[in-house]
This record gives structure tokens, C-alpha cells and sequence, in this order.
């Protein structure tokens, strides 16, 4: 489990192809303190590494994850939003989020707005339904408010922190993002189908 608070952003260093993807990721976190099996969330892909270095470590990805995220978009240089799994006690400062994406929602458009930017995306017309005004979502990881909900489209306001500390400062229209909805509105929306 983990939370949608980004706490570095890493750098897709290799690709390698064989069987699964691998993928190495150049990282700042301290990778004496990560274990080989531990679960890093990567642009909000619940990944395992495999591999670990000094200041990398390697993860598979497999052509269901493939199919369903961004990921098989990503290049060699391309910066990734990481946040290591929640351990018990630890400060839960977004929303849980599971690392399991629902879908891929698409940046229809950019505005800035003072010092902050506002971006509305498309989400998937069977995911839209989850999406509500000040509800959350978790965008490549990033676990958000969303601000307001016309039809299949929805909006986020990013202030400069965020821009800063995650990758969405390069945001660009048109690109495909990882999107998981929340729990609780999935459970609630199947407690409804039940009764």
C-alpha cells in the first residue's frame, strides 16, 4: 500500500527487453535500506524490485502491466514519479492508494493559473463514474483533489510544490496518465450494484 505522496523522482536509466521488460531506475533513495522483493511504486505501478545497486535498482515489468499503464511509453532519460510501500506508523498524508492502475486517462488541457496549473484529463468513460468533486485520485502516483467533474472529463489543480517534487511540472497535453481511483469509491459503487 501506499499513499500518492511522491517522495523522489527517479530516472529510467535502461530498458532490456527479454521475456519481461526490465527496467533500471536511478534513484536518490538510500537502496541499502530496500530489499530485493520490496514494492516500489513507479509513475503509481506497484512494481518489485528485483536488482539492486548503489543508487538503482531493477524492476520487471510484465506485458498485463504493459497493457494496462503508461509504461511501455517509457524511454531511457524519462523521470518517473517513486514512493516506497507504507510501513506500519508511517504519516498517511495522501489517500491509500494500491499501486494497481485502473486505466489511462488523457491531459485534454493546460492552464496556468497564478502560480499554479490547472489540468483537466479524460478518464475512461467506465472509470469516470468513480470521479467526484473533491474526491481523490492517484495520477501517476500522485495522490490528488479532484476539483471539479463535467461528464468523462475532470479536473486537478497543481500548485508549485507538486510541480516541483513530482513530474507533473513537464506535463504536456496529450499525454497518457496512470490513473487508480479510489478504494472507498469502488467499494461504494459495488455495494450499490449488490442492493
Amino acid at each position: 500500500m501506499f499513499t500518492g505522496i511522491v517522495t523522489d523522482m527517479g530516472e529510467i536509466r535502461a530498458l532490456e527487453q527479454a521475456g519481461d521488460l526490465t527496467a533500471r531506475i536511478g534513484t536518490s533513495y538510500d537502496t541499502a535500506g530496500i530489499e530485493i522483493g520490496a514494492s516500489i511504486a513507479c509513475d503509481g505501478v506497484c512494481l518489485t524490485v528485483v536488482t539492486l545497486g548503489e543508487d538503482w535498482f531493477d524492476v520487471q515489468i510484465s506485458a498485463e502491466t504493459l497493457s494496462k499503464t503508461n509504461l511501455g511509453t517509457w524511454q531511457q532519460g524519462k523521470r518517473v514519479n517513486l514512493e516506497r510501500a507504507l510501513k506500519v506508523g508511517d504519516e498517511l498524508g495522501g489517500h491509500i492508494v494500491s499501486g494497481h492502475v485502473d486505466g489511462l486517462a488523457e491531459v485534454v488541457s493546460i492552464q496556468d493559473e497564478g502560480d499554479s496549473t490547472r489540468v483537466q484529463l479524460r478518464a475512461p468513460d467506465e472509470l469516470a463514474k468513480f470521479i467526484a468533486p473533491k474526491g481523490s485520485v492517484a495520477l501517476n502516483g500522485t495522490s490528488l483533489t479532484v476539483n471539479e467533474v463535467q461528464g468523462s472529463v475532470f479536473g486537478i489543480n497543481f500548485i508549485p510544490h507538486t510541480k516541483d517534487v513530482t513530474t507533473w511540472g513537464g506535463v504536456k497535453l496529450g499525454d497518457s496518465v496512470n490513473l487508480e481511483i479510489d478504494t472507498m469509491a469502488r467499494y461504494v459503487a459495488r455495494l450499490q450494484e449488490m442492493s
